[in-house]
């Protein structure tokens, strides 16, 4: 695997095409088709690439690491943009290659590229997997508007399908209106859920140690089973990511997200998506820059974790 045909010419932080030797890889899922409120999403995936181009030499400075030489882009997957079962059906021989080689990161794109995303995960790791998920919206609803599926049924077909494991189900900065049995659906199931609201205020790792630690319990307690990174950038209050489909006020900020994912990058994760950038809806490319810089630090952490 020399490269893909698909490259975009903008890759994220200007690293190479994704090549055999790369462990970390990085490619966009360019569809908006599911979207219920502002489009756009489809545009994320090239916007999130260019804004990285900020980060200089790309040494996290926390982690101290960059990514050089171990990270590669496979651009945009070459996608339909028929019908959400079409797309789906697409994605699954172009993602399961480069799960089965890479650790990846996945720049959507709205939410409901995750679904097929995670059938591909456990079918390769052979179990349900673990997923911290951040998000204003519970993603629950059984149905998308009369329709069987879309971006706000993901968590609940991935639940029914027993693609993950329900008590290591974590979901972060929920807010939206929504009918309790949506709401605390993930809790119903046995996993944990902490709103925006419960969030407030609690904004470095000393304030966010009893989140962190509830996490950490559940993965222990089931023998830290693989875990996937999911992250809508609505998670974010409107004032650091104003460029989503549906901004949800009262969120959380970039404080606290960088605070959970920094403290929580020794954990086992096997992958990320970072969902929902909107750029017709970006002010100052605000939101690309948050974005960009959440898949950089997810990959500079996992590089620390490795040792490589």
């Amino acid at each position: 695997m020399s490269g893909f045909p698909f490259l975009s010419q903008t890759t994220f932080l200007q690293v190479p095409p994704l090549a055999k030797g790369h462990t970390f890889g990085l490619a966009g899922v360019a569809w908006d088709g599911c979207v219920t409120n502002r489009p756009g999403a489809r545009f994320g995936p090239r916007n999130i690439r260019q804004a990285s181009h900020m980060l200089c030499d790309g040494t996290h400075p926390l982690f101290d690491v960059a990514l050089d030489g171990c990270l590669g882009d496979a651009g945009d997957l070459p996608l339909p943009n028929t019908s959400l079962e079409g797309m789906r059906a697409a994605m699954m021989p172009l993602i399961q290659p480069l799960i089965a080689s890479h650790h990846m990161a996945w720049l959507g794109g709205d939410h409901s590229i995750t679904l097929p995303l995670l059938r591909a995960y456990r079918a390769q790791v052979g179990q349900p997997l673990a997923v911290i998920h951040f998000d204003a919206h519970c993603d629950t609803w059984e149905d998308h508007f009369g329709e069987p599926s879309g971006h706000g049924t993901w968590v609940y077909e991935a639940i029914q399908e027993g693609l993950v494991l329900p008590e290591c189900f974590t979901q972060l900065g929920i807010r939206s209106a929504g009918v309790r049995e949506a709401r605390e659906y993930v809790r119903d199931q046995g996993g944990q859920i902490f709103t925006a609201r419960e969030l407030r205020g609690l904004e470095n790792p000393t304030q966010l140690a009893p989140v962190l630690g509830a996490i950490r319990e559940r993965l222990a307690a089931h023998g830290h089973p693989p875990l996937y990174l999911s992250l809508d950038i609505d998670c974010l209050d409107p004032a650091f990511a104003p460029g989503t489909g549906t901004p949800e006020p009262a969120g959380m900020t970039t404080n606290q997200v960088f605070s959970i994912l920094e403290e929580l990058a020794d954990l086992p994760f096997i992958g990320m998506d970072c969902v929902e950038v909107s750029p017709p809806f970006d002010q100052s490319e605000l939101t690309s820059l948050a974005a960009s810089q959440i898949v950089w630090t997810y990959l500079c952490g996992q590089r620390r974790r490795l040792g490589i």
